[in-house]
Parts: structure tokens; C-alpha cells; sequence
């Protein structure tokens, strides 16, 4: 099966259910489909051949849907990119990823025209929301995309992929250097989503809320698994206006909610959330970053009829686990077991599995995981790897691939995972390792404590020093002597941080995920 039949089955099945409401617009399966092969049909006529990159430098709206699906439906590799994205980066993504086509709105130009220059096999540039513009210092072809999709035909282009070729790459910020390209095959894709789909419960009378970015595999997915089973997609670019937000759920009778854990400290963080009740929500999910035992709770009670799944995972394999719903309450701070059709180690320097309660490395194995990084193949080698054997016996069959995480876990005697630490954020303190989240777990329980983060900082005596910052709820004053003193009465000493920090709020990366590098450098964002 290939992900741009996701859309083709549904619009078969389903034609005309609405797929997609977004920006006052609600377009159906048969639409999106027929806009989708306009697409197609024009990437096909313009030269673009199989395997030929597509990027996507959208704002979520319906445009973005409709280009990931037209990319698919032309044989090619779509990437999306964070409409934050500054020249710079987007510069790096474009000489790396040397597409034939680039799909962006007029208001991205000033970014866009920069980021192009050298890009030499860009071929086209297509612009949603004005006429075509002319950009100096490219040779590439500029459309408007209202007058190009004008001239295409609505029929289905014939299929030129299968399932082992790549459909999209999906950029990781990783902790170091450049982003990496994750290189993700259809069938990884259809193998993660049908998973998703399984353990979700996820039917064609779903309606989806999605306020991540399509750049990032959590809101992508919010997309594929909604259209493999046919359900409908609700589509905001942010949650900056929770009240706007929470109407449209209400609204819309919205089922499912996917966030992370900023959004959710924001959503709790509305003093009336009660008055605004979501009857129809059957889930919500977390993943992105780990949700604090007290966050979960406070999720609970005040969506007590809605299921709550934890979940973990990395762009190289979306998923790894999941946390049941009946299990949150009963095992604080797990991320859960295996998802469908997954198999997960802990391993130890040699590779060799180890036992319950013994922290390790997670090691994954499944059909979900992805082919490597982009053009890096020394990084690919590092964490897409067979293990090493010894005596002939090892986890996995000998020779394959499988995803080595980086990330340290424990497993209990009944098989379910509790994350310990990013093997590069372990706090290296007074010869002793300190992982960040116990840290932030006593912070988390400390009253008026929104968010808190702990991150090792050079210290000529301690060898790295622990300095925490925390974000009070609003009209909250905390003071950072009664923090310190709270840290000294439930941390070991030498987890004791040095330096205790009150910041407006904690800096994040694209994805949301908080920027440990720019707290352990004092970047305090800025507020707006």
C-alpha cells in the first residue's frame, strides 16, 4: 500500500464526507483528491520524475494538505518545513535536499527568495495566495498555484511508486548541528499509521483536531491516520488562542486532540476551563515530551469522560509506545509498552539485553523504522544498525536494521517503559549522573510550578553544575530560596542544583520541544 492511497481509498469509499475543515473552508474526500492530482498532473508535466524531491514551506491550511498528497500522487518525495523556518535553515534544507520543486505562499517570499539562491536543481516554485513573482537569482519557473492548478486535469495520475520507495523526509532538530533528513519509506509510513490507528481506535466517524505543524511526524500523522481511515481532520495553525480553540471543538464535535505538553500546560492553565465543556472528545494524546504525572492528573479531571494515551517515539520511527488510558493513574511516569507490530530492547554498551529495573538504551524493531538520515551515512550507520553479537546470540535476527535511540529507559517486570534521560542531556555532577527529569519531576510537584527544566552547566568544581528554571502559573510568584529549599528536602545532595532560575517562560524549538541548549546558555526568550 502507498500513503497517497490513504486519500485515494477514502475518496472512493467516502466521497463526500468532509476530509478537511480549515480556514472557513470544508472540502471533501472527492475534492481534496481531485486537488491533489491537479497537482500531480502538473509536478509530472513540469519534469519532476520519481523519487525527486517536493518541498512545502505552508502554513497549515488546505493548500499544505492538497501539495502532500499531489507530491505523493506524482512519484515524488514530499518534505515539509516548518513555516517559521528562517533563510538560513531553509537554505541548508534546500542545498541538501536538491528539489525540483518548491511550494510556498507569498508572504514566505522574503525568506523563500534568499533561502533559493544555489539552489540549483529547483526547477519550479509555486505560490499559493498571489500572482507569480519574479525571483531574482534563481532559474527556477514561478507559478501562481490558483492558475496552475487551473490548467490540470482532475484525473488519477498511474501510480509509478511502490511500497520500499521513499515518500517523504521528514526533518529532525536533533541536539547537535544541522537538522537531519529522516528518510521514510511508504511502507514504514502505512506500518506506523496502521498502528496509531489500532491502539487509538480510530473509525471514519473520528473528527481530529491537529494544531502541530505538518512538518513534524505527530501533526503529520494527525493527517494520514485521519485519511486511512476516513475520518475528518479539523486544522488550526497553532493553539496561540485556546478560547478560539476550544469553540471550534465544540463546534465541530471534535473526538480527538493531539498536543504536548506546553500546550496542554496552556490549556489547564485557563482558569474557566469548566465552563467550556467537550462532550464529544473521546481521546487525547501526548508525546512530543514527557507529560508530568501532575499534568496527567489535572488532563484527567477536567476531561474525566475523554481517554488519555501517553506516547513516545522519534521522527526515525514515529512511534515506539504507548501508556493505556486505565494504566495513567497506575504506573506514574510510564510511557508504556510496545505498539502493534513492535519490538523493543534495553540494552547495555555490549548491546546485550538487560534485566528488569536496569536503565539501558531503548533499541526498536519494527516495520516503522525508517530507512536512515539524508545523505548522512555515518549517522545513519550509528543508530540504524544490526546489533553485535555474542556467542551468535543478540536481540533482533542477525544482520538487520534496527533503531538504536539514544535514549536511556528502564523496563518493569511486566514489560511497560519508564524514560530516564537522552543519553546527551545525563548531567555528569560531582562523579555522579544525574538524569534531568528527576530533577524536574520534584519541580513539577512544587505548588504554582507551570513548567520547570533542569540542564547541566560547566562548573570548574562540580564538573557540571545543575541549574533548573521554572515558569510560574499565571499570578504566581515563586521565590527561588523556597524551591531550593524544597529540592533539598526530596533530592539526593548531589542532585541539589546550583543555581535556581524564575523565568517568564522556557525557550522551545520548532516542534515545541523545549531548547535545553538555550536555558543552559541563559537565552531567555522573548515574550510578545
Amino acid at each position: 500500500m502507498l500513503v497517497n492511497q490513504f486519500l485515494e481509498r477514502s475518496a472512493e469509499r467516502l466521497p463526500d464526507k468532509t476530509a478537511l475543515v480549515c480556514e472557513g473552508a470544508r472540502l471533501s474526500y472527492r475534492e481534496i483528491d481531485a486537488m491533489a492530482n491537479r497537482v500531480a498532473h502538473g509536478l509530472i508535466g513540469s519534469g519532476v520524475q520519481p523519487g525527486d524531491r517536493v518541498v512545502i514551506f505552508l502554513d497549515n491550511g488546505p493548500e499544505a494538505v492538497v501539495a502532500i498528497f499531489g507530491a505523493l500522487k506524482a512519484s515524488a518525495v514530499f518534505s515539509v518545513v516548518n513555516p517559521t523556518t528562517k533563510t538560513d535553515k531553509l537554505r541548508y534544507m534546500l542545498q541538501s535536499l536538491r528539489p525540483s520543486a518548491l511550494i510556498t505562499h507569498v508572504n514566505k517570499l522574503g525568506v523563500a527568495a534568499e533561502a533559493c539562491k544555489g539552489a540549483t536543481a529547483l526547477s519550479h516554485i509555486l505560490l499559493v495566495g498571489g500572482d507569480a513573482h519574479n525571483l531574482p537569482n534563481t532559474g527556477a519557473r514561478i507559478a501562481s498555484w490558483d492558475t496552475w492548478m487551473s490548467l490540470q486535469p482532475a484525473t488519477r495520475p498511474p501510480a509509478r511508486s511502490i511500497d520500499v520507495d521513499l515518500a517523504s523526509i521528514v526533518f529532525t532538530s536533533g541536539s547537535t548541528g544541522n537538522p537531519k533528513g529522516v528518510m521514510c519509506e511508504h511502507r514504514n509510513m502505512v506500518s506506523v499509521a496502521g498502528a496509531i490507528a489500532s491502539y487509538l481506535e480510530n473509525v471514519e466517524s473520528d473528527v481530529v483536531l491537529n494544531v502541530l505543524q505538518l512538518a513534524a511526524s505527530y501533526g503529520l500523522y494527525q493527517v494520514l491516520v485521519a485519511f486511512m481511515v476516513g475520518a475528518t481532520v479539523v486544522m488550526e495553525r497553532s493553539f496561540a488562542f485556546p478560547y478560539q480553540v476550544i469553540a471550534l471543538m465544540q463546534r465541530e464535535g471534535v473526538t480527538g486532540f493531539a498536543a504536548v505538553p506546553t500546550i496542554y500546560s496552556m490549556l489547564l492553565s485557563l482558569k474557566d476551563l469548566a465552563k467550556h465543556p467537550i462532550p464529544t472528545l473521546r481521546y487525547l494524546t501526548n508525546a512530543g515530551a514527557g507529560l508530568p504525572e501532575r499534568r496527567a492528573l489535572q488532563l484527567h479531571a477536567a476531561f474525566p469522560e475523554s481517554k488519555l494515551y501517553l506516547m513516545y517515539g522519534q521522527t526515525e520511527c514515529v512511534r515506539v509506545c504507548y501508556l493505556a488510558p486505565e494504566e495513567v493513574a497506575r504506573r506514574p511516569g510510564s510511557v508504556g509498552k510496545a505498539i502493534p507490530n513492535t519490538e523493543i530492547f534495553i540494552v547495555d554498551e555490549l548491546d546485550q539485553a538487560v534485566g528488569p529495573g536496569v536503565v539501558g538504551e531503548l533499541v526498536v524493531r519494527g516495520s516503522h523504522v525508517m530507512r536512515g538520515y539524508w545523505e548522512e551515512p555515518e549517522k545513519t550507520a550509528a543508530r540504524f544498525r544490526s546489533a553485535r553479537r555474542h556467542d551468535g546470540q543478540g536481540i533482533g535476527l542477525p544482520g538487520e536494521t534496527l533503531l538504536f535511540t539514544n535514549d536511556l529507559f528502564r523496563m518493569d517486570e511486566e514489560g511497560y517503559l519508564y524514560f530516564e534521560s537522552r543519553t546527551d542531556d545525563i548531567i555528569k555532577s560531582r562523579g555522579e549522573k544525574v538524569a534531568p527529569r528527576e530533577v524536574e519531576h520534584v519541580l513539577y510537584n512544587f505548588e504554582g510550578v507551570r513548567d520547570a527544566v533542569a540542564v547541566g552547566v560547566p562548573d570548574d568544581v562540580l564538573g557540571e553544575a545543575i541549574k533548573v528554571c521554572v515558569v510560574p502559573h499565571d499570578g504566581i510568584t515563586l521565590d527561588p530560596r523556597a524551591l531550593r529549599e524544597y529540592c533539598r528536602r526530596n533530592l539526593e545532595d548531589f542532585m541539589m542544583p546550583k543555581y535556581v532560575e524564575i523565568w517568564p517562560e522556557l525557550p522551545k524549538g520548532a516542534t515545541g520541544k523545549v531548547d535545553r541548549k538555550a536555558i543552559a546558555a541563559g537565552l531567555v526568550p522573548e515574550l510578545t
